[in-house]
């Protein structure tokens, strides 16, 4: 192929948005020349190549616009360290079928047993799945609500975040709610039953969401949409940060492999 024909193709290959396969045109050009490969193995290389990156640019546009605080993916959370974890339900959740079927989580227990760890890499596992995530802390979500409100922009707002395929409210219970906050975290969880899933962290069982939400009939009417077919968790171990912490301090350190 001459130059000429070289950067005509490319422009072209350019023009249909094809610019994984305008950027790897020469190299595998060389490289089926010196293997002498045919024309049908060189083509499906190059689209391979295309394919694979648009595949890996569409997976960190759902994890940028999901928003995980940390990027904390499945390989990072020991299992070892959690044995009462029933780990056949946590794998067929990270198969992401519940949220094919509109099903929710809920992973209930006190502070440090690694909730927000594991609602992070099933995140990631969704996004990896080509489902639509948000991760955000019910505080946040609140505040967001309250000054969309306020904006006259809420109805907006809440058909955002009822589009997500999957939405992780992390942190549920750790500050009470105002009747307003309450009222519309109820209409966005409202708006979102049985069309996508939701997961949840929080460091309260079922018999104290009032705490949080103040009127015992709407807790009541949220409780009973949530837990509806939903897969509960109770992460009743010690303090998996902990567990972490102490296994760092165990290691060597690098700088004086004598410690």
């Amino acid at each position: 192929m001459t130059i000429g024909a070289l950067i005509e193709l490319q422009a072209n290959l350019k023009a249909l948005n094809l610019s994984s396969m305008a950027r790897n045109l020469e190299g595998t050009l060389r490289q089926a020349r010196e293997s002498g490969i045919g024309y049908d193995e060189f083509l499906l290389e190059l689209t391979a190549a295309e394919l694979q990156a648009r595949a890996q640019n569409s997976l960190n546009r759902r994890i940028r616009e999901a928003k995980f605080p940390l990027l904390k993916p499945m390989e990072t959370f020991d299992l070892a360290a959690v044995p009462e974890l029933d780990l056949r339900l946590f794998r067929d959740i990270a198969g992401c079928g519940y949220i094919r079927e509109h099903r929710n989580v809920i992973f209930l227990g006190r502070s440090g047993t690694g909730k927000t760890h594991m609602a992070t890499a099933l995140g990631i596992e969704a996004c990896k799945n080509n489902f639509r995530t948000r991760f955000i802390s019910c505080h946040a979500l609140v505040n967001e609500l309250i000054e969309a409100r306020q904006d006259r922009a809420l109805q907006r707002l809440v058909q955002k975040y009822v589009r997500y395929d999957l939405l992780i409210m992390d942190e549920l219970g750790y500050i009470p709610l105002s009747k307003e906050g309450s009222e519309l975290l109820f209409q966005v969880l409202a708006e979102r039953h049985e069309k996508g899933s939701v997961m949840i962290t929080t460091n309260l069982g079922f018999a104290d969401w009032t705490q949080v939400f103040g009127d015992p009939v709407m807790t009541a009417a949220l409780l009973d949409r949530l837990t509806h077919k939903a897969h509960i968790v109770s992460c009743t171990w010690e303090s998996y940060r902990l567990k972490q912490s102490l296994k760092e301090k165990g290691k060597p350190r690098k700088d004086n492999p004598c410690k």
